[in-house]
């Protein structure tokens, strides 16, 4: 959730699955899986679907869905990763390996990094937004992470960058395995993830969330915790959703991203939407979107999409 901008610095407000092992290559056909030396043969599913194996994740695609995009008017992909037995579902299985800038979905490796390197004490420390005038009047006051995340405040975000400071921030980014781990040079230090270098793939993003929702990070584990605290968007008796909005407006193309994950009893899935922002108002459409193929996956119930 969170406040996102417009370019005018407005506010905008079942599955298949493939048995197979870690030996096979990369990139490895659905076709191709019973010749790997002692493989499973795969289990049957609807001629729609179709899938691949990187590293010891499985992909299954879901062709059939690319029509809740087209029904939105949007283009773009989604990724559904099931933490336990390692299966992606995918929407668009080639653009959600296509990497671009994270923007506000950035604030959760960064606020991760701001705790660790002690840039912020808690998420409750209020930081300085810098007086400035603010395109979000809801940024134009000082505040902690645990308000400055949900509203996407991005002069307070790059306040704690500012404080973290050029060097243990690369270091961070890097034992984070974030994306391509660029994050430029020193000059660079606070709008590194909303203009670039640093990018991410869909796909990346569901496995680095599923290392935070399991608290497997190689970071303390109470600042892992405190994230989880403030990411939480909706909690009932079934699951409890996690998630973070995202919108590179100054990016060509501008990606619009909702990322996050669904905890529902031992059950984990970490998610993440990207579309392509071609006007103001397709921002609005990524949360819905995003709930509507969780519930078409049965990880929401469908009174949540």
């Amino acid at each position: 959730m969170g406040t996102d901008i417009d370019r005018a610095g407005r506010p905008v407000g079942r599955r298949s699955r493939l048995v197979v092992t870690a030996g096979c290559a990369l990139a490895l056909t659905v076709a191709a899986v019973s010749a790997c030396a002692g493989e499973q043969e795969p289990e049957p599913r609807p001629e729609q679907y179709s899938g691949s194996v990187r590293g010891d994740v499985t992909t299954v695609e879901r062709d059939d869905l690319e029509s809740r995009f087209a029904d939105a008017g949007l283009e773009g992909t989604f990724v559904l990763y099931d933490a336990d037995s390692r299966v992606s579902t995918v929407v668009d299985v080639e653009q959600a390996a296509v990497r671009q800038v994270p923007a506000s979905t950035f604030k959760i490796p960064n606020t991760l990094i701001g705790l660790q390197t002690g840039a912020v004490a808690d998420v409750d420390e209020v930081l300085p937004y810098g007086g400035e005038p603010q395109p979000v009047e809801e940024w134009e006051r000082d505040m902690g992470l645990r308000d400055a995340f949900p509203v996407s405040n991005v002069p307070v975000y790059q306040e704690l960058a500012r404080r973290v400071g050029h060097e243990p921030m690369a270091a961070w980014v890097d034992r984070l395995d974030y994306g391509n781990r660029e994050i430029g040079g020193a000059d660079a230090v606070d709008r590194f993830w909303l203009e670039g270098p640093l990018e991410i793939s869909a796909q990346e993003q569901t496995e680095f969330l599923s290392l935070l929702a399991r608290k497997e990070l190689p970071v303390d584990t109470a600042h892992q915790e405190a994230l989880h605290e403030i990411a939480l968007v909706e909690e009932t008796r079934d699951y409890r959703l996690y998630a973070k909005s995202g919108w590179g407006a100054d990016a060509d193309p501008a990606p619009g991203w909702w990322v996050g994950w669904v905890q529902s009893g031992s059950d984990l899935h970490t998610f993440a939407l990207r579309v392509e922002i071609e006007e103001d108002a397709d921002a609005e459409l990524r949360e819905p979107l995003a709930r509507d193929l969780l519930a078409e996956l049965e990880v929401l119930p469908p009174e949540a999409a």
